[in-house]
Order: C-alpha cells, then sequence, then structure tokens
C-alpha cells in the first residue's frame, strides 16, 4: 500500500485546491448540460474530486489535471446514464410536481445549445472530435494537442475550419427550419 509523506500531501492538497478554483465551475457546466439536473451534476464534479484525490494518494501521476478530470467526470456521467430510470409526467404530477413555464429565453439558449450539439454530430470525425474537445469539454489548444500528438497549429487550423462547417451546417438548419 503506498502512503503519502507529509510534503506529498501537502503538495496534493495545493494541487487539488488549485484545480478546484480553476476547474469546479466548468466541470459544473458540462455535468449540468449532460444530466441537465443541478443537484446531480453537483454530486458528479464533487465525485470527480474525491476520484482524482484517491487517485493521487494511491501515488497515481496526472500529467494534464484538467483532462484528467474531464475523464473522470465523464465516466462518472456515463454511469449516471445506465443507471438513471425514466419517470413518468403523471408521477411527477401525483407528488405534486408541476411543469413549469418558467424563463423562454433560457429555454431558447438551452435549444440552441442542443441544436449545436446535434450539429457536431453530423461533422466528419475529425472535426467532431475537435469541437468537442474545445467547446463542450473547454479544453485548450495546448491541452488538445497534447491529447492527441498533434501541434498547436493543426488543432487551430482544425477548431478553425470545424466552426466554419457548423456555421454552414447551422444556416442550413436555420433556412429549412423557415421553409
Amino acid at each position: 500500500m503506498y502512503r503519502m509523506t507529509k510534503k506529498q500531501e501537502t503538495a496534493g492538497h495545493a494541487r487539488m485546491t488549485i484545480a478546484h478554483h480553476d476547474f469546479n465551475k466548468g466541470l459544473n457546466s458540462y455535468a449540468l448540460f449532460k444530466v441537465s439536473d443541478s443537484g446531480v451534476s453537483q454530486d458528479l464534479v464533487q465525485d470527480t474530486f474525491l476520484k482524482t484525490w484517491k487517485y493521487l494518494v494511491k501515488g497515481g501521476k496526472i500529467d494534464i489535471m484538467k483532462a484528467f478530470l474531464y475523464h473522470i467526470l465523464n465516466n462518472l456521467i456515463v454511469d449516471e446514464y445506465r443507471k438513471h430510470k425514466t419517470t413518468s409526467l403523471e408521477v411527477f404530477l401525483e407528488k405534486g410536481v408541476e411543469p413549469s413555464t418558467g424563463d423562454s429565453e433560457s429555454l431558447f439558449n438551452t435549444l440552441d445549445a442542443q441544436a449545436l450539439t446535434l450539429l457536431i454530430h453530423r461533422l466528419p470525425d475529425v472535426y467532431r472530435k475537435v469541437m468537442r474537445m474545445r467547446y463542450v469539454q473547454d479544453l485548450s489548444l495546448k491541452e488538445m494537442a497534447l491529447l492527441t500528438g498533434l501541434s498547436k497549429n493543426t488543432m487551430a487550423v482544425q477548431v478553425h475550419r470545424g466552426v466554419e462547417k457548423l456555421k454552414v451546417l447551422y444556416t442550413e438548419k436555420s433556412h429549412l427550419a423557415v421553409i
């Protein structure tokens, strides 16, 4: 069994504190986007940091903290999807929960984000992967380059081309919606 020295533990705490400060908001946004439940998303992010700490305590090495955290969070989200049970509207109504007709602007922003996510799925594989890393996982070009083994310049070009292709798909979708 691996035991951390006091110096390693202090360094680990400092690293986790910095990671929490730098990435907590982005991880929460990403998780909320994926699971659409604030409480569940916060729990998943908290579990992400706990699993990361346990990994460090066991002597694990993390080269890119942001990429590692998103990887752990993605795995937890998949686990959440697998155990998610569909609840009917009737069950909610029996409990006294009424459907909301809240903020329509927020609804439209959510629908636009979902539409763009669906459009990303229509991109060629190389651009789909890059667009997810850049705009869903919020990775920097440097982090993307380290993960893919390609240069930062190549990543920047692929992101630019992906955005251009996404714009074309979006305008085609908007044009078709008007017809």
